[in-house]
């Protein structure tokens, strides 16, 4: 079958033990005319360590062996759709994209640095904060966006260690975690941090409930591949507030 001119590939590297990066791209791509998601895997399972690694986050050889591959099927963008830059300031996600960009000359993107993007646009600078980490990657996380200038006006998290599982909470459980940390907060928004939390689906419930923006940083990967790609988000809106800015 001849491929459609009309279509659009986009790449995305997930962690390895995620099974909710690619759900959440696919439902999103669905509903939307001609962009083909494409993925491939880096090693991250296992449990969560406390500690962040003195060497850093990445094997810069694996990330650029893995946007090498997906650039083999001619993307018009790629997307790191994990969130541990983060927990190590930021800062990193910036020479990754760069790393990236240099080994396959297309455009990259993170699912961290695209979550401080949206809180930016919406001028939100106070977080409800949620994980399904215990509490000591938890705080990590925390550290990360306080170092950027974001107040933690409330935060939950559910006390899991394995990456794996992670991807087992429910969308109940995950929308009661953010009560919890939406509770005495006066939050300007709330924030998903852990690309396999599949609180994408929480989302519209939450917005509406609420009526604050809710981020939830898989989508929001996805929402900054897409646009990177030169697709209009404007669509998907009903999944969340993000996808019409």
């Amino acid at each position: 079958m001849a491929q459609s001119t009309r279509e659009i590939a986009v790449g995305t590297i997930t962690p390895s033990g995620n099974r909710t990066v690619e759900k959440v791209l696919q439902g999103l791509c669905a509903s939307l005319d001609g962009v083909v998601p494409l993925f491939t895997r880096i090693p991250v399972h296992g449990a969560t360590a406390a500690e962040a690694s003195p060497s850093g986050p990445y094997s810069w050889p694996t990330m650029e062996a893995a946007a090498t591959l997906l650039a083999h099927a001619a993307p018009a963008a790629l997307c790191w759709n994990g969130s541990k830059g983060g927990d190590y300031g930021f800062d990193v996600d910036h020479e990754l994209c760069a790393r990236i960009t240099a080994c396959t000359g297309l455009p990259a993107v993170t699912s961290a640095l695209a979550t401080l993007d949206l809180l930016r646009r919406l001028d939100a600078s106070r977080l409800a904060l949620v994980t399904p980490y215990v509490p000591a990657v938890h705080a990590r996380a925390a550290a990360g966006f306080a170092g950027k200038g974001f107040t933690i006006a409330g935060e939950a998290c559910a006390g899991i260690t394995d990456n794996l599982a992670y991807g087992a909470l429910a969308a109940d459980e995950i929308a009661a975690l953010a009560r919890r940390a939406l509770a005495g907060s006066r939050a300007d928004a709330v924030v998903f941090f852990c690309t396999n939390l599949h609180g994408a689906q929480a989302v519209p419930l939450l917005e509406q409930e609420t009526g604050l923006p809710v981020i939830d940083s898989t989508a929001a990967g996805a929402w900054a591949l897409l646009r990177a790609a030169g697709v209009s988000t404007e669509p998907l809106a009903r999944f969340g507030r993000i996808f019409a800015l």
